[in-house]
Order: C-alpha cells, then sequence, then structure tokens
C-alpha cells in the first residue's frame, strides 16, 4: 500500500526488498524473506537507533546479538506455543495491542498501547444513508452471515465489503452469496481508503458480529473515524474499543444487533462518536504512548504530543 502524503516524515527510508510479501500463503519458505529483511535490518538499526522496534517475532531471536533494548508489538492472536518461546528473550519489551491481549501473554514486561489511526484520511459525515455497513475478510469469524441476518431482521438493508479468500471461498458460496440481491445485501467488493469512508461514513452503523476474540479490530475504529457508531457482538478487546451508547453497542445477539440498528440515528450522535475516537484512538495518542515508553526504557523525557483539535465537517456524499 502506498504511503499517504500525510504519513511521510522527514526520515531516511531504507529496505533490504523495496515491496513486501503480499499476499502471503502460509508457506514456511515464505518465512525467508522475512528472517532476511528483518537481520538485516536490526543489524543496520543497532548502529545509529537508541531502541529497535520490531514488529514480527521473527525478529527476537537477533535480540541475542545486539546491545540496543528491543520493543516488540504483538499484533497476532494468542498461541500458548508462543509463550514458551517469549520466555527465551525475558528482556524485551512487550507492547499488546489490547488489554484483553495482554492478559494472555505470560511475560513480565508487557504493556498495553492500543492502535490508532490517522483521523485525517477519515471523512466525518454528519448526515447518514439508510443502509448498514460490513467490512472485513469473508470468514466465518469475521461473522458477515450474522451481520445479514441482524439487517434483515432490522429491515435495513446492508453493503459488504472485504476480502474473498481462497480458504473460505465455500463458505462465501454457501453463506453470503445466496443472500446477495444487488439491492437490500450488495457485496461491493474489497475496500481501498477511498471507498471506505464512502462505505462507512454513509452507513447508519457499521456491524462486527466477530465470532472469535480479535486482539483489536482496527476497523471498529475506521468506521468511528468517520462519525459511524459500531454494533458489535462481544468478544477479544470489543469491549475496550466500542463504548456502550457513546461510540456504539456491544449486543448479545443478533437480533439484538437488529434492535439496536433500528434505534440507532436517535440513540447515538455521529458527532460524539468522532469526538469519542478522536480522543481514544487517534495517531497523536499513539505516537504519544509509544514515544513515553520509549523514554522510560532510556530514562530520557520526551516531549508532549499536543492533540488537534475536533473540527466537525458538514455532510458529503
Amino acid at each position: 500500500m502506498p504511503l499517504e502524503k500525510s504519513n511521510v516524515v522527514g526520515v531516511e527510508v531504507r529496505w533490504l526488498y523495496k515491496k513486501g510479501q503480499w499476499p502471503v500463503r502460509g508457506e514456511p519458505s515464505e518465512n525467508l524473506r522475512d528472517m532476511n529483511h528483518t537481520a538485516w535490518a536490526v543489524r543496520d538499526a543497532s548502529r545509529m537507533c537508541d531502541v529497535i522496534h520490531i514488529n514480527n517475532s521473527l525478529g527476537l531471536p537477533y535480540s541475542r546479538f545486539v546491545d540496543n533494548p528491543f520493543v516488540y508489538t504483538i499484533h497476532h492472536p494468542y498461541e500458548e506455543f508462543l509463550d514458551d518461546f517469549y520466555s527465551y528473550y525475558p528482556d524485551v519489551q512487550y507492547v499488546a495491542i489490547s488489554d484483553f491481549q495482554r492478559r494472555q501473554v505470560k511475560m513480565p514486561c508487557v504493556e498495553t498501547i492500543h492502535h490508532g489511526i490517522d483521523l485525517s484520511l477519515y471523512r466525518f459525515r454528519r448526515e447518514k444513508k439508510q443502509y448498514l455497513s460490513f467490512l472485513g475478510r469473508l470468514t466465518p469469524v469475521k461473522g458477515a452471515h450474522l451481520a445479514i441476518a441482524a439487517a434483515k431482521q432490522a429491515g435495513i438493508p446492508l453493503k459488504i465489503a472485504g476480502e474473498i479468500q481462497p480458504l473460505f471461498r465455500d463458505y462465501f458460496e454457501s453463506e453470503i452469496k445466496p443472500h446477495i440481491d444487488g439491492k437490500f445485501i450488495e457485496y461491493v467488493g474489497e475496500a481501498d481508503l477511498k471507498a471506505k469512508n464512502k462505505l462507512l461514513g454513509n452507513s447508519l452503523a457499521m456491524l462486527f458480529p466477530i465470532q472469535w476474540d480479535e486482539p483489536f479490530g482496527l476497523v471498529m475504529i475506521e468506521a468511528m473515524g468517520c462519525g459511524t457508531p459500531v454494533l458489535a457482538l462481544p468478544g477479544g478487546s470489543v469491549a475496550e474499543v466500542v463504548s456502550d451508547g457513546i461510540s456504539g453497542y456491544i449486543c448479545h445477539s443478533v437480533e439484538e444487533l437488529a434492535q439496536r440498528a433500528r434505534e440507532i440515528e436517535s440513540s447515538v450522535r455521529p458527532a460524539t462518536v468522532r469526538r469519542y475516537v478522536e480522543e481514544y484512538f487517534s495517531l497523536e495518542r499513539m505516537v504519544a504512548d509509544y514515544a513515553q515508553l520509549y523514554s522510560s526504557i532510556l530514562g530520557v523525557r520526551v516531549p508532549a504530543v499536543i492533540q488537534q483539535p475536533f473540527q466537525e465537517e458538514r455532510s458529503v456524499a
């Protein structure tokens, strides 16, 4: 994905491979490129950086060979076998992306830093159109089939966006495709940033009927960034991301999702949703948290990051 202009800072960018490997099919041989790049990057960074921050577990073994302190952000779901792997690197500062995830990791140095997004990239829309949205991979654990059921019970059209992965083609063909009529239930394909802004920003609410313990769920704060409330089923980090009655609702059944969807226009204001995500899930807040973590590791102070004031934007088509 190309970098947005607002995400570019005035520093030198280096790489071993100009483009990352994507999609990844899960073959063991595909790890070789990642391992090669990580080893190169750690050695390069060790010469000039005070702290080395990695985002993949393959980078942990290289902490043995340099003196720099390591920070490792855990992006994946909990796996018991990884606890044993992590135990060999007790001096690394681990970062969980939710308190739910942090409670699962059995290491002494784990801190929670929630994700944040660049809110300048997400267009706030006060006025909504009469449809619900679903955004996510079309797999059983993401619950698109439950989003369809909730939309039908609510009597509100649903627009679905997301990747159809080959592994779950049968799920799409049997559970999703038969309901798609292009009118009430519509599949709009995969969504880039522009498409997300349109899909999420115009919808009454985004449905998040998750069926597994999601470590974070970035799409929830993307919807909120557009002023769109989230109607979610509980699990994983949902209770940390969705503030009940403020940025959406945590529901406990398809029936409750449908009921909240029918009431959402009168119960949750888009401007309140946007203010909520600005306060708790902005890029500035995430950067400030990481800067504070780095400073505590090094024993130095860093300047505070100033949060930009909320500016409500008029509805756009």
